[in-house]
Parts: structure tokens; sequence; C-alpha cells
């Protein structure tokens, strides 16, 4: 068993993501064979090392492709959605069991803890998604919404707590009642509202036009090849104004031109890129 005719290796790439996810989440890190994934996805184990180096990249890999994308998901239905709506939404579902994906996740932070290799991949992609969410504060305080004073990466790290704690303290060691987590988490968030601001409710659409550039001329992005790593972030909060290549790099779809809506999502994505690879332009 071989590569499979006339699949890309892009293609092979995604299957043994996806078989990753599977077998980890059913099997745990230390039971897992790279042998299983590669019968699990059909291929060949010199097939998977060619797009893997060892177990270790792997399920981080597999993380980053396939793991908890609640948040993006959220973001892409509706970009101009506050962002402490967005937490407090992200938060109401923590204590729910976890799929796959959440399993995933937890048997990687388990692993990290006693093994080097699977620690270092690790350390990155939480210092991705600590980014991720600092961003996404920083952008909320430029608009109004959460407290200037307040650290952006103080609150990146409380949320990754909560995140990565549910992931660990299932409902079956401890539960909480909806009602009451739900209430905590507004309280939580209301917090750190801007002090003088009148608090919007959390479900309350956003005024209209606020983030308008009408009468100027429209944004076109742009995404620097030689810059980009593929970390598809762009993509994760702009779905509809980037996607990936074949080898799973960002690109542009389109010409590139923001549609009137959208150019906060183009602005998320662009300050979320950690090698700025992304770069918004107004047309002349």
């Amino acid at each position: 068993m071989g590569r499979i005719a006339g699949v890309t290796a892009a293609e092979t790439r995604e299957r043994l993501l996806r078989a990753a996810v599977e077998v980890f989440a059913r099997r745990g890190y230390d039971g897992t064979r790279v042998a299983d994934i590669a019968a699990a996805a059909g291929v060949s184990n010199g097939a998977l090392y060619a797009h893997f180096a060892s177990k270790a990249e792997l399920i981080v890999a597999a993380l980053r492709a396939h793991g908890p994308r609640l948040l993006a998901d959220l973001l892409a239905a509706d970009p101009d959605r506050p962002v402490a709506d967005l937490l407090v939404a992200v938060g109401r579902r923590l204590p729910r069991p976890p799929d796959a994906r959440g399993s995933l996740i937890a048997e990687a932070l388990v692993v990290a803890r006693r093994d080097e290799d699977v620690a270092g991949p690790m350390h990155g992609y939480l210092g991705e998604r600590a980014e991720l969410l600092a961003g996404l504060v920083r952008a909320a305080q430029r608009d109004g919404e959460i407290d200037s004073a307040v650290s952006p990466d103080a609150v990146a790290h409380l949320c990754l707590l909560l995140a990565i704690g549910s992931a660990l303290v299932t409902p079956d060691l401890h539960a909480v009642g909806d009602e009451e987590w739900s209430a905590l988490l507004t309280r939580l968030v209301a917090a750190i509202a801007p002090p003088a601001a009148p608090r919007t409710p959390l479900h309350a659409t956003p005024p209209h036009g606020r983030h308008s550039d009408e009468g100027e001329a429209p944004v076109k992005a742009q995404i620097d090849p030689g810059r980009c790593q593929g970390h598809g972030r762009c993509y994760d909060l702009a779905p509809g104004l980037f996607t990936e290549d074949d080898e799973g790099y960002g690109q542009v779809v389109g010409d590139g031109v923001v549609p009137p809506g959208e150019e906060r999502a183009a602005r998320l994505a662009a300050a979320n890129c950690p090698e700025k690879a992304v770069v918004l332009d107004r047309e002349a």
C-alpha cells in the first residue's frame, strides 16, 4: 500500500490528519502507532513519513487542522458579532462533554507534560491560540467594547486556562448548572467592559455602519507568499476573503477586494497573522 492513485499530496495529508484525530482520541497517544494512523488513512507508513517526521509532529498538526474551532466558526458566521458576546458564547459550551477534537487536545496536553517531543510543538500551538485571543481583545478595545486598561494577554491567558480546564475536567468528573455557569460568565465579561460606556446587551445587534468605510476607496487584501507559513488564521477568521492552496498556505479569494461589511474580518485576519503576511491597502 503506497500513495493512492489520483490523490494529491494535499489530499493525502488531509486524510492523515483526519485519521490521526480519530485514532488518537480512541486509543490515546501512547496506545497509537504510526502504522495505526497510516492504516486508518489508507496509506503506507512511508506516505505518512513523507508528510510528518514523527508521531509528536502529527498530533500537533492534527490539532492545528482539526482541533476545537468553535471560536473561528462563530467569527465566520458573524464577523461583526461583539467580542464580549463571542467570549460568552464559547464559554457556555466549555462544560459540555468533549467530542473527538476536545479529547485530542486533552490527550496532547497530558502527553506534553512528560514528552519533550510533544511539549515543543504544543508550546507553539498554545502560543498561537493565545495570540489569536489577544488579537480579538485588542480589536474589541479599539472598537470600544472592552476596557483599554485590561491586558489582552491576561484575558487570553484566562480563556486558555478555562478551555484547557474544561478539556481535562469533564462533566462526568464535575458538573455545574448551565444557568449558574452562564450567569458567572456574563458577570466576568461585564467586568472588563469600558467603565464609562453603556453596556450593550450581549445579543444586541451592533449599530449599523459602525465599521463602515462609506465614501472611502475599497480595501484590497493580499498575502505575501514569502512570509506565509500556513498557520491558517486568515481563512479561519475571514473565510469569505481567504482560503488555502493545495499546500495549505493562505491565498486571497478572487481579486482580494474586501466587500462592504467584511472590513473588520479583514483587519482581524491581518492583525492575527504571526508573520504579518496579510497586507491590507486601499485602492487608489
